[in-house]
C-alpha cells in the first residue's frame, strides 16, 4: 500500500496565507466606503462629542474639588 505524504508544512501555511488574502481582497470589494463628505460630517460629530464630554468631565472635576475643599475646611475648623 502506497502510503500518502503529507503535504510540507511551508506549503500549507503558504496555501492559508494565500487564501486569507484572497478571501481578503473579495470581502473589501463588498465594502462600501464614505465619501469625503460623509468623513468630514462624522469628524465633525466626534470632534463636538469629545468637547461636550471633556466640558462635562471638566465641569464634575470643578464641582467635586469645591465640594472636597469645603469638607476638608469645615473638619479642619471642627479639629482646632
Amino acid at each position: 500500500m502506497a502510503e500518502v505524504k503529507k503535504e510540507n508544512w511551508f506549503k500549507r501555511t503558504w496555501g492559508k496565507v494565500c487564501k486569507f488574502f484572497r478571501e481578503l481582497r473579495s470581502e473589501l470589494k463588498k465594502v462600501v466606503w464614505p465619501t469625503p463628505k460623509q468623513v468630514m460630517k462624522n469628524t465633525a460629530i466626534v470632534a463636538v462629542c469629545v468637547l461636550v464630554v471633556g466640558v462635562f468631565i471638566w465641569v464634575f472635576d470643578f464641582v467635586a474639588r469645591i465640594g472636597i475643599d469645603a469638607l476638608i475646611t469645615g473638619v479642619h475648623s471642627l479639629i482646632h
